[in-house]
């Protein structure tokens, strides 16, 4: 092949590969298979760099129907009831082209779940930008809530809950994770398999165009000062075309029509033709000639390659095949026969009578390389060092707080959703976790996402812990019980040891937590070369975590509803200000260390909560995480925020800095209220429990106050402290503020 180091670069495969693949294949590859190679052996599609790692996941529990391997986890909610769930990254495609980029990774997120059976019935995202101070941010900012509330809004799936994060390391490439989750018949679940020799391929959905050319490879590589040239490689979404796919694909499986499906996202059809054949342990052979085309002239290279969106593989039975047609024809999809399944573990690609490319699928998705890379602890990442005592005022703490771009009201982002169609969600965006109810039972889901990557620059390890242990509480806080988790890893180059290192930290850390916490891992993504001119962005994994509810009517809720209840802390503060928001606020650092975290000590206040849940005893329940007790604490007075804020006076111990109590992020802790009459019957229970506790106070008034012995520390109006709250993120995104 001439030219072939320049070939090799424009399709991200190293010299070795190359040599390899021409080794095993037994003559060089023509320039169809060269691309198929490109994006299969991507880290996108192959988790080259990273599959020693993710094997070591807990991933089998009682409840797990499908774990990894297949478009998303399935778990069992017991009464003939799944829940199916997955999340992805767009992170790449949102920088390029942020409106399309992050509504297509909602679209791809959606076929994950509908292509397993389930109606998506959730949608969460966690997203994490630059400095506001900067138009670009905000430009990308605005696309990326634009295109998820574009693309959930009219396909009809509420987006509940999730995170929105700044940090100058994402000025460059943001990060745009959207977690799906959906309803199924526990014996409804649908496989992406090619099985059966004989029946036939059928392509359904939009036609093939040349969006989104090269998009598996581009997520695989870092960018550079061109990067902004690729928007050829981000595809364009259609929410109602996938409406109607959706739909018609849901007929067929509740009519039982279909052998096997799988969405055309990463590396279109190259990828969902290898890897259904592959799984189903059979081969496929497909025509070219017969896929519907909106571009003129494609040749099979782009065919094969491109990620036009809404485009759906099934596999049927000869027999069912002319009633699949006429239920997509019934639907308005386009629907054609492109192939067969075959016996001989071979992907077949022929355009009319020409044979263009024929690959081994053993070599293609089975001998795909797996690297065991270098890995260095970064200097950066060295330890010990602690925080000193920061030098603020309790005032100045609690405004820098309540006005930090992270801990500020992100209504903004969330009142773009629809969160409530459906008529199904039971508590929305803003609170630990979102709970939607299943019509038809009792039974309620919980679902949150958590993650902080300015953690994880100072410790992978300890952030992810922290990320598994927080997201279980969040969903313990709302009464759910944690069942499964689904991870998105997003970190920079895999080729720098630094970053390894990293991840390999990361990886062990949610191992170990959900090992512990009896937590299954049913899949997820990972996302590396999230790097920019050699400028990576912070080591970022994020955990979805979901949980179950029994009985709805047991819900907690969060925030504070009645004058004369009883606000307890549980849980053992730890009062050092490493990690936490208002060091990085006051000194620019957030130190070198974290607060580890004691995941027994963890799994008895889960107990507790779940406990005090059910028997009706808990008012509210608030996780106490970023910025501490101090804004748990005003994020419980601040959930009306209709004009009724109710107020509450604390008490902070004697022997401690006041500053450092409120505000440290010390992990296992939430802030309950309950009612007077309870607080004796809970606090005999606490003690039999052996769970540290402390009475912090009382709801009343219309005022945040704080108290030490008989002396105030602080009093301001909960109004007052809401308004800088709620106003801050529009003043960043208007450029106003200073």
């Amino acid at each position: 092949m001439t030219g072939l180091p320049d070939v090799l670069r424009e399709h991200n495969l190293t010299t070795e590969e190359y040599e390899r693949i021409v080794e095993r294949l037994g003559r060089p590859p023509n320039r169809v298979e060269l691309g198929i190679f490109s994006a299969m052996w991507s880290e996108h599609c192959c988790y080259k760099s990273s599959k020693r790692y993710l094997s070591t996941l807990p991933t089998s529990g009682e409840r797990v129907i499908q774990g990894q391997g297949e478009n998303a986890g399935v778990i069992d909610l017991g009464d003939g009831i799944a829940l199916v769930f997955k999340i992805e990254s767009h992170n790449h495609p949102s920088f390029i082209e942020p409106f399309q980029g992050a509504a297509t990774g909602v679209g791809g997120i959606l076929r994950d779940i509908f292509t397993m059976g389930a109606r998506p019935f959730a949608i969460l995202d966690s997203l994490h930008f630059g400095n506001l101070d900067e138009p670009r941010t905000r430009y990308i900012m605005r696309g990326v809530v634009s295109g998820i509330s574009f693309y959930g809004n009219c396909i009809g799936v509420p987006t509940v809950g999730g995170q929105t994060l700044f940090a100058d390391c994402y000025s460059k490439i943001p990060l745009v994770n959207v977690m799906c989750a959906g309803i199924a018949g526990k014996d409804k679940i649908f496989l992406g398999k090619a099985s059966g020799p004989g029946n036939v391929v059928i392509y359904a959905g939009s036609r093939t165009g040349r969006d989104g050319l090269h998009g598996a490879t581009m997520a695989s590589s870092a960018f550079d000062e061109t990067s902004e040239e690729r928007r050829p490689t981000v595809q364009v979404g259609d929410p109602f075309a996938e409406k109607l796919v959706m739909d018609s694909c849901l007929e067929l499986m509740q009519r039982g029509l279909i052998e096997g499906i799988q969405d055309m996202g990463a590396a279109g059809l190259a990828c969902s033709t290898s890897e259904m054949a592959a799984r189903g342990g059979t081969g496929i052979r497909i025509d070219l000639s017969k896929v519907p085309r909106r571009a003129a002239n494609l040749t099979p290279y782009e065919i094969m390659l491109s990620e036009s969106q809404e485009r759906m593989l099934l596999v049927v039975t000869p027999q069912h095949k002319e009633e699949v047609l006429d239920v997509f024809s019934k639907w308005g999809v386009k629907a054609v026969a492109i192939g067969i399944v075959t016996g001989d573990g071979t992907l077949v690609v022929d355009e009319g009578t020409k044979r263009v490319a024929e690959v081994p699928l053993a070599l293609l998705i089975g001998q795909c390389p797996v690297y065991d890379r270098p890995t260095a602890r970064p200097p950066s990442q060295a330890r010990p060092g602690a925080v000193e005592r920061v030098d603020i005022s309790l005032k100045d703490a609690i405004e820098a707080l309540v006005g930090s771009p992270n801990l500020c009201d992100k209504r903004w982002v969330f009142e773009q959703y629809d969160h409530l169609i459906g008529t199904n969600t039971v508590v929305g965006p803003g609170a630990d976790a979102a709970v939607l109810r299943i019509k038809g039972t009792k039974k309620a889901v919980a679902l949150c996402l958590d993650g902080n990557g300015a953690k994880a620059a100072i410790d992978p390890y300890w952030a992810a812990v922290s990320a598994v242990a927080e997201s279980f509480l969040n969903v313990c806080c709302t009464g759910g019980k944690p069942l499964a988790i689904t991870n998105c890893l997003n970190f920079g180059n895999p080729e720098q040891p630094s970053v390894m290192w990293q991840f390999a930290e990361a990886t062990r850390g949610l191992k170990d937590a959900c090992e512990l916490l009896k937590l299954p891992v049913t899949g997820g993504n990972v996302s590396f070369y999230n790097e920019t001119l050699g400028e990576s962005i912070f080591p970022t994994p994020i955990v979805g975590m979901v949980g179950l509810l029994e009985d709805v009517r047991l819900v907690v809720r969060p925030g504070f509803k009645r004058a004369g209840d009883v606000v307890l802390l549980l849980g053992k503060t730890d009062p050092r200000l490493d990690g936490s928001e208002l060091a990085g606020i006051v000194t620019g650092s957030r130190g070198k260390e974290l607060p580890p975290v004691d995941l027994e000590a963890h799994k008895r206040l889960s107990q507790v909560l779940l406990k005090l849940g059910r028997d009706g005893l808990l008012q509210s329940a608030h996780d106490c995480s970023e910025g501490g007790i101090a804004l748990a604490l005003l994020k419980s007075c601040f959930v009306a925020g209709d004009g009724s804020w109710p107020g509450v006076t604390v008490s902070v111990p004697s022997d401690v800095d006041p500053v450092a109590w409120l505000f440290a992020e010390s992990p296992s802790r939430v802030i309950v209220s309950v009612k007077q009459e309870d607080v004796r019957r809970i606090m005999r229970y606490l003690e039999r429990q052996h769970l540290e506790h402390t009475v912090l106070g009382e709801i009343g008034g219309d005022a945040f106050r704080v108290k030490s012995g008989h002396s105030s520390l602080f009093s301001a109006t909960v109004e007052h402290l809401w308004r800088i709250w709620a106003s801050k993120l529009e003043e960043l995104l208007a450029g106003e503020s200073k």
